[in-house]
């Protein structure tokens, strides 16, 4: 619960504890417009409540440039940059800190909050011993800009906390983030961690919830505050251009316990007769309806009709960031944890139209909602993803909740307590949970 105190045992100050980067995921950092030139103001861009759809398209909505690997922003007068208040913590704290949203209470957007507040409460110091990690959440996983960034925090919490090893907490697609820092920086890895705990990390893709992005947009808040929000369209004309979000497609190489689809009812006609017809798309064949769905996807941007179709060149990217993922390997020495969601219906296969329903023309799909077929998850990441890290575990452990959720829940606060060698007031022991492959790869 937003707000809650958490008691340690007081004899433990800051300077006993190894310190701790806290790495948020897609979306989890706020985006800040600053202007090129001397002139206009800073703004916050993603999130908030107020003019939020207009700031976003007119501020973040970008076009992929495959000579540099980035997403570049429409809007050339300014820059997206994440803000480095307190410690890099302010950026995945409360995404809107505005008076509005404490009053409204949405605690959706209040992020990494309740556990900055959870270590603070159990002597993590800001800047001595903890740290955050907000990054540009379009970009590659795998680019130099977060690649350089990740390391540069790994190595202050390093240096501010007298050359203690960094234990890394985290969340959701920070988890592949991390996994692509290991690839290519083994040995700054092995220099600088201690222990990583992973948070609902899609290390297999996330199916329901990628292809249908890529497809017909994200709501980030559902329900009545959504409409307050970015909406479902806008989002989606910034995932088409977003490498992160094609780096979480289902991954083709893994053997799941059913393979991803996508099904398409469709009109077709055949010897002069309509009819209509059950179409299948499994993970590497539904690049072929992107391509056919998206192909009149365009957007209006200060008078210039810019067309945004299916992304070749994002695909070709995030498929060498799969190889990558595919194949890393966790340096000796560091501990390992992993913490899923569990017990939520999580989108798994999509489906567009039906048989009384169908779809005339692949485009329909993207104004269409879709229906889905479920597995077991967090609501967003399907347990099976979240548990094939590949790499040797100390525990693995699925705790019942939501994908953001887990963020502030209980059960996950008193695992990371234990893992991190903290302990509550009275030595409580942790409650019962599924877990899972204790000690195994």
């Amino acid at each position: 619960m937003v707000g809650r105190k958490w008691w340690c045992f007081g004899n433990q100050s800051s300077d006993d504890l190894d310190p701790v980067l806290l790495v948020t995921g897609v979306g989890g950092s706020i985006l800040n417009s600053k202007p090129k030139s001397w002139f206009g103001f800073t703004t916050r861009v993603w999130v908030r409540i107020l003019l939020a759809d207009l700031e976003f398209r007119k501020k973040v909505w970008s076009l992929y440039n495959p000579d540099t690997g980035y997403a570049e922003a429409l809007d050339d007068s300014s820059d997206i940059v994440i803000p480095q208040d307190d410690y890099g913590l302010y950026a995945i704290d409360i995404l809107d800190p505005s008076h509005w949203i404490k009053c409204l209470h949405v605690t959706d957007v209040y992020h990494f909050h309740d556990m900055i507040d959870m270590l603070v409460n159990c002597g993590y110091k800001k800047g001595t011993t903890l740290f955050g990690y907000g990054y540009d959440f379009r970009q590659s996983n795998r680019i130099d800009q977060s690649m350089d960034g990740l390391k540069e925090k790994l190595e202050t919490a390093y240096k501010a906390s007298g050359g203690r090893k960094v234990n890394l907490i985290s969340h959701s697609m920070g988890g592949l983030l991390v996994s692509c820092f290991i690839s290519l920086h083994s040995d700054v890895f092995a220099k600088y961690v201690n222990k990583w705990i992973t948070i609902a990390t899609p290390f297999q893709g996330a199916p329901g919830c990628i292809n249908d992005s890529l497809l017909t947009g994200l709501q980030f808040v559902e329900g009545l505050e959504s409409c307050l929000f970015v909406s479902r369209w806008s989002m989606h004309q910034l995932l088409v251009e977003c490498p992160s979000i094609y780096e979480m497609l289902p991954n083709p190489e893994f053997k799941w316990k059913k393979q991803p689809e996508i099904v398409v009812w469709r009109n077709d006609s055949e010897n002069g007769q309509d009819l209509v017809k059950r179409e299948t798309y499994g993970t590497s064949g539904c690049v072929d309806l992107f391509v056919e769905a998206l192909k009149d996807n365009e957007i209006e941007y200060n008078k210039k009709t810019i067309p945004l179709p299916f992304n070749h060149d994002i695909y070709k990217w995030a498929a060498t960031t799969r190889k990558m993922l595919n194949s890393v390997q966790l340096p000796a020495g560091i501990d390992f944890y992993n913490i899923y969601g569990t017990s939520l219906d999580t989108p798994f296969d999509v489906c567009y139209g039906s048989g009384t329903d169908p779809i005339n023309d692949p485009s329909e799909i993207c104004h269409t909602l879709p229906e889905y077929s479920y597995v077991d998850g967090d609501g967003t990441v399907p347990a099976e993803s979240a548990m094939a890290d590949g790499f040797k575990a100390i525990e693995r452990v699925g705790i019942p909740g939501a994908h953001r959720a887990l963020l502030r829940d209980e059960l996950v606060f008193e695992y990371i307590k234990k893992w991190l060698g903290i302990q509550e007031r009275g030595g409580s022991q942790v409650k019962s949970s599924k877990v899972v492959d204790v000690g195994s790869s």
